[in-house]
């Protein structure tokens, strides 16, 4: 049945879990993630929307995401969009753009599409800003009007309303947004199990063990090729896994509501001076500021590289599995200090990335744009942007959309039938992540082992001020650049560590104490949403 752009009754029913945040010991609420967070679907209700002037074509901006990449040139030529075409009769012209410079020239001239989709929050002065330069619209009153979907979304969760707004309640855009805390993990350190195995090891689990494994990979031959040719680690100190014994990430973190910055924390000194005696010890591949991915992956498929930080085993286990049949990459639990106890912090992304579709000042018939938004959040919309076509990427099992053995062993079909990689207007499915790793063990051990640790310290997506934006970026900017050269010279000891509190008071000096406190006054407000 065609989807009426005119509809004045419009279905409403929640296709995916809709994740909220935990509450802290104290009770005020957090942005860290639990199991319990979830909201239970919505039940279909029907409401009434005004008419509107019939949609036959709108323009829209976004980046082509790399997994669509892999096999389309525009969006235009995603099935899923294709699909949405059909019901809807509306013809989008898809602007993809080259490079960033493309997004500040567009925004820098009047000549806007009707939508961008873009990571709003990432912007400097953030959506409030846009809104005020006379860019993008607020949303919250034509959501109210014409977005049935998503406005029962919104009125169910109130924790995604408090994320996708700004700190005065503005809306600015139709969310990508995780429904369940199952979606915020999908990366963390992985080792060769089959090493292990040959050196008759168990899995690491402290610092200690870690440092005896990594030992025993660089002397002991696990590879048994009779050579010296190991690398036990490539690991980069910005990439979330090693600090995890620490309590800290490569960034801001909350303690009790307190903000801080990894950086500016004593525990980063023990994590560089860790990772300092691990690189001259020789376990920290020598080259590792040198090595890109590719070349990191051709150390890893000749049989030299034993532990790396990555987003996935089982492309790994697949490409070896002729070649090398012993051939085993597992996930390892994120490290601790004392044996048994639960990691403290580990990667895990927000329920809201900063990720949305805007509608712009140019556009001309915004409620239709807003209704041909909100078709993404409800039943037949979802199902498409997250599983795609039935019949070519799924079928309908026992009532659910199942991903077929076609797609699950075609990435590129993946990438150009569904959103279920990439970002979108739209409600991640948690059943996309459950019948991904369903259908590979390893997958399914990856994410049970790396969604262990507490993730009671990580930050929400914060919007601040145009003022504390601007400020922010200034002092931010030149503490990162800083930061970035001095750090690798403590771990390859070019720079002494007794020079590490003068590296400290550096940053002091260059002002990351107020870039903490922009941060707490954001996270405040964040708090009183």
């Amino acid at each position: 049945m065609k989807y009426s752009m005119r509809t004045g009754v419009a279905l409403l029913l929640t296709a995916a879990l809709i994740g909220c945040s935990s509450t802290n010991g104290g009770g005020s609420s957090t942005a860290s993630p639990s199991a319990s967070s979830s909201a239970k679907p919505s039940e279909p209700v029907q409401t009434a929307t005004p008419p509107v002037e019939k949609l036959d074509k709108l323009s829209y901006w976004v980046y082509l995401n790399s997994q669509a990449a892999a096999s389309i040139k525009n969006l235009g030529e995603h099935e899923a969009y294709k699909k949405k075409e059909e019901l809807t009769g509306v013809k989008v012209e898809f602007i993809h753009p080259q490079a960033d410079e493309s997004f500040r020239l567009m925004m820098a001239s009047n000549d806007l599409p009707d939508v961008i989709e873009t990571g709003w929050i990432a912007l400097t002065g953030g959506p409030d800003k846009v809104i005020e330069d006379g860019k993008i619209i607020r949303l919250n009153e034509y959501i109210e009007d014409y977005a049935p979907n998503l406005s029962k979304l919104l009125a169910d969760n109130p924790e995604m309303r408090k994320n996708i707004s700004t700190d005065d309640g503005t809306i600015y855009a139709f969310p990508f947004y995780r429904g369940d805390p199952y979606l915020l993990t999908f990366m963390g350190i992985t080792l060769r199990q089959d090493w292990l195995n040959n050196l008759k090891l168990e899995m690491p689990e402290t610092l200690d063990e870690w440092h005896t494994v990594l030992t025993a990979f660089k002397n002991d031959d696990p590879n048994q090729n009779g050579k010296p040719d190991e690398i036990p680690l490539f690991y980069k100190w910005s990439q979330l896994g090693f600090q995890s014994a620490y309590g800290i990430t490569n960034g801001f973190i909350q303690e009790d509501g307190v903000v801080k910055h990894s950086w500016y924390t004593p525990q980063f000194k023990d994590y560089i001076t860790l990772l300092n005696k691990w690189y001259s010890e020789g376990l920290i591949d020598q080259d590792y500021l040198t090595t890109d991915n590719k070349l990191r992956d051709a150390k890893l498929t000749g049989d030299q590289l034993g532990t790396f930080v990555q987003y996935t085993v089982g492309k790994y286990n697949a490409l070896m599995k002729d070649s090398h049949p012993t051939f085993e990459i597992k996930a390892a639990p994120y490290p601790v200090v004392t044996k048994g106890t639960r990691p403290i912090i580990g990667h895990q992304d927000p329920y809201y990335t900063g990720n949305g579709a805007a509608i712009t000042t140019s556009a001309k018939n915004v409620p239709a744009i807003v209704q041909w938004l909100d078709f993404n959040y409800g039943p037949e919309g979802s199902t498409l942007f997250n599983f795609g076509i039935e019949g070519m990427t799924y079928e309908m099992v026992n009532g659910v959309p199942t991903f077929n053995e076609a797609v699950l062993t075609d990435a590129q079909l993946m990438g150009r039938a569904t959103l279920s990689g990439a970002y979108g207007p739209f409600v991640q499915d948690k059943r996309i992540m459950e019948q991904k790793s369903a259908s590979n063990i390893n997958g399914l051990h990856s994410l049970e082992t790396w969604m262990k640790p507490e993730n009671k310290k990580h930050m929400p997506r914060l919007t601040l001020t145009p003022d504390e934006s601007s400020e922010y970026a200034s002092v931010m900017n030149d503490i990162n650049t800083f930061v970035n050269e001095k750090v690798d010279k403590f771990i390859m000891g070019i720079e002494p560590l007794d020079k590490f509190d003068a590296f400290v008071a550096t940053m002091k000096d260059m002002g990351i104490e107020r870039a903490i406190a922009i941060q707490q006054a954001a996270y405040d407000r964040y708090l009183k949403r």
